[in-house]
């Protein structure tokens, strides 16, 4: 089974899937690990692995050491195409189709190609649409690009539907790192309502309640990362975001 089908399976069954965020840039190896293990314990479907700027010489290695101690898919969410490891069991192959940057419309992705095709690494065709989130964030300064206006659904709704059109697997709505603001409720509904697509919610969801908002507002998937790292990776926390994701009977 692929692992873009797994994720499809933990939707139908569980309703929403909760994805663990690790940024290999905040956290030393013996850390990453142990929140990697937690997460994977306390209910994450999956994890996340990769940041938009990676100070970093290490990401294979990381990778490893996480994938070797986890059973759930371990999944690479890269700032640029020098995130890549053969170790992983997919990869989020981004396209930043909020922006008009061509380096991260299509440049990354020529480049990162044929590493994934000699890795045997499997894409996961993903439209990424940054949303303003009050202030700057690390993914819009890096990809120099704007966001899309927060309090304009259409425009975020009009991209899905191009992301749609295009073949893309998934669309990932993201408010970007410590975001003042998340991605809206409304912004979240309407573009649920408009494309077919599964759609990943992320950035500055701090709450349990924040996040099933947006499993209720249509979210697919919901990813969380600096909260859990504030909170140290304490396990009953992990656990109150799964269950406020997971929509089992």
């Amino acid at each position: 089974m692929s692992t873009f089908d797994h994720l499809m399976g933990v939707q139908e069954k569980r309703g929403a899937g909760f994805l663990a965020l690790l940024d290999p840039d905040r956290l030393d190896k013996q850390d990453l690990v142990r929140a990697a293990v937690t997460c994977a314990e306390n209910g994450a479907d999956a994890l996340l692995f990769g940041g938009s700027f990676l100070l970093s010489t290490h990401f294979d290695r990381m990778v490893r050491e996480v994938k070797g101690a986890v059973d759930v898919p371990v999944i690479i969410f890269p700032g640029d195409f020098s995130q890549i490891s053969a170790a992983a069991d997919g990869i989020l192959f981004l396209s930043l189709i909020s922006g008009r940057n061509a380096e991260h419309l299509i440049g990354q992705q020529v480049k990162a190609a044929p590493l994934l095709k000699a890795h045997g690494l499997e894409p996961i065709s993903t439209g990424y649409i940054l949303v303003e989130s009050g202030r700057q964030t690390t993914a819009e300064y890096v990809s120099n690009t704007r966001p899309i206006p927060r309090h304009k659904p259409e425009i975020a709704m009009a991209h899905a539907l191009a992301a749609e059109y295009l073949g893309m697997q998934c669309v990932y709505l993201d408010a970007g790192s410590s975001p003042e603001r998340m991605v809206p409720k409304e912004m979240v509904r309407a573009v649920a309502g408009y494309v077919s697509l599964p759609i990943l919610v992320g950035g500055g969801i701090r709450t349990p309640e924040a996040a099933r908002e947006r499993v209720e507002a249509g979210a697919s998937f919901v990813v969380v990362g600096s909260v859990l790292e504030k909170k140290e990776w304490d396990a009953s926390v992990v656990r109150s975001f799964a269950e406020a994701v997971h929509r089992d009977p």
